[in-house]
């Protein structure tokens, strides 16, 4: 049998295990322990933060460069498509990352492709602050791109394979966590901003993007320490390699939950329910896979093409749209993604074991359907009243991206997918979804500059089509014991 622990270790900040043994004689009997036990959830906390680090990058480089475009584009003297090129190279990067990084979180094992992708953000975001050009701007952004692409499949596969079933703190609620996350390290950017705003001379100026840049090798720098002693394979993955004994020790270690190996168990080498393969991303195709896959697509492409243009385009809509200083600009955007975004994602986290992640996908972007049609009515608000709706239909369209499709279409991408398909499911997801961020961050700064705020309307089809693929396919993933799919098979 593979030694897996010797190259993935089990947490070294793991519970000592309590209660009675319990025996494992297969796979199926360490997926029942993690789905069921409320011993699993001492460790929840802490696998959360660990395994959103990548996803905190990369919303903190969002927010970092939202704000940043301006001097970017006045220092290198960039054109709109210029602007564009810079703005979405690290979705470009992404695409060929989530990739790369599904099939190998699938063949290799998820703590070790974990550990590996921490080490492109710390490069880029060091080249990003001292990029003397737009060219190498975009290519250390584009590297950042791979590290999250990387990231994002071994991410939820660690939220999805770690969590109980169902009831509070479920699969589906640790998945959503990743958009309170995404909201969080968004308003720390803005905070950041802000701050180095505040001290920077005015003839410095011009220094503040490369300063929130280059400040994101620091927390990647943190999260690599902690990974490296804290986290461990998912025991799940480990039991589906046939390695109980393996998966047995990383339950007792990291999760508290006396398992141990019964004695008839059989210990011999088992073949992998589905043998990790590229040919997997056509298994996303087929059967049952194929309408989960292109419900997850649709959602997931709608929701980067939407929330994209708006986030990314926040500071450029308050400043320009609604005439706004930088000081006003910084401190609305704020204020809307905590009070709203950040809110939002909290609220998908506590209610999506009641509700069901469908519902609420459905809801928010019904939200984010009329706040763009009104934003589109207004137009450049006229008086301060006209602007107050404009802002009201910012802070609608963020809480609908909160408690709906930007908490939810990840939970469709990674409970669609048994273990064995996980990682290829999220990878095609992401790759899907980082294509339609890469589009809709090169068209923003051209569209908004040829269609001012009539670009909303363009926007507005995106939450349509959110809408229209999930009343055609009405799956709901929470609550749903995906996992056993992979026993099917193995008992078939």
């Amino acid at each position: 049998m593979t030694d897996l622990t010797s190259s993935a270790p089990t947490s070294m900040a793991g519970n000592t295990p309590t209660g009675e043994p319990v025996t494992i004689r297969r796979a199926a009997d360490v997926s029942h322990l993690v789905n069921t036990s409320t011993q699993a959830r001492s460790n929840a906390r802490i696998v959360i933060g660990i395994a959103l680090g990548g996803v905190f990058l990369d919303a903190y480089d969002l927010g970092a460069l939202a704000f940043g475009m301006k001097d970017v584009t006045r220092e290198f003297g960039l054109s709109p498509t210029g602007a564009g090129m810079v703005a979405s190279a690290i979705a470009f990067g992404a695409i060929v990352g989530a990739m790369i990084g599904g099939y190998l979180t699938d063949k290799i094992g998820r703590y070790r492709v974990f550990m590996a992708d921490m080490f492109f953000f710390v490069v880029a975001a060091l080249a990003c602050a001292f990029a003397p050009n737009e060219y190498v701007l975009a290519g250390a952004r584009f590297v950042m791109g791979l590290g999250v692409g990387i990231d994002l499949p071994v991410a939820m596969a660690f939220l999805a394979e770690f969590s109980k079933l169902k009831g509070r703190g479920n699969k589906a609620s640790s998945i959503a966590m990743w958009c309170p996350t995404w909201y969080a390290a968004i308003s720390i950017s803005y905070l950041l901003v802000l701050f180095f705003y505040s001290v920077l001379p005015e003839a410095h100026s011009g220094l503040l993007w490369r300063i929130i840049l280059g400040f994101g090798a620091v927390p990647a720098i943190l999260i690599i320490a902690i990974r490296s002693r804290y986290m461990s394979e998912s025991p799940v993955w480990a039991a589906n390699q046939g390695n109980l004994h393996d998966a047995a020790a990383i339950l007792r270690n990291s999760y508290g939950i006396n398992a141990q190996v019964a004695k008839d168990a059989d210990l011999s080498p088992e073949t992998p329910v589905r043998k990790a393969s590229w040919r997997n991303y056509g298994e996303l195709l087929k059967g049952v896979y194929l309408r989960r896959t292109i419900l997850a697509t649709v959602t997931a492409i709608a929701s980067a093409f939407a929330y994209n243009a708006v986030a990314f385009g926040l500071p450029v809509i308050i400043s320009s749209f609604l005439a706004q200083s930088m000081l006003t600009t910084i401190l609305i955007s704020l204020t809307l993604n905590l009070l709203f975004a950040f809110v939002g994602g909290i609220l998908a986290v506590r209610l999506v074991p009641r509700f069901g992640a469908w519902k609420m996908t459905v809801l928010g972007y019904s939200f984010q359907f009329v706040a763009l049609i009104g934003l589109a009515l207004v137009g450049k608000p006229a008086d301060g009243g006209q602007a107050a709706i404009s802002i009201a239909m910012l802070a609608l369209f963020l809480l609908g991206q909160g408690f709906g499709p930007g908490s939810h279409t990840m939970t469709f991408a990674s409970l669609s997918y048994p273990t064995s398909l996980r990682g290829v499911g999220v990878g095609f997801n992401q790759t899907l979804m980082r294509g339609s961020s890469t589009v809709s961050l090169f068209l923003f700064p051209l569209l908004s500059a040829a269609l001012s705020t009539n670009v909303f309307w363009v926007i507005a089809l995106a939450p349509l089509a959110g809408l229209t693929a999930l009343l055609a396919f009405r799956w709901e993933p929470s609550g749903y014991d995906v996992d056993a799919e992979d026993f099917a098979i193995q008992n078939h």
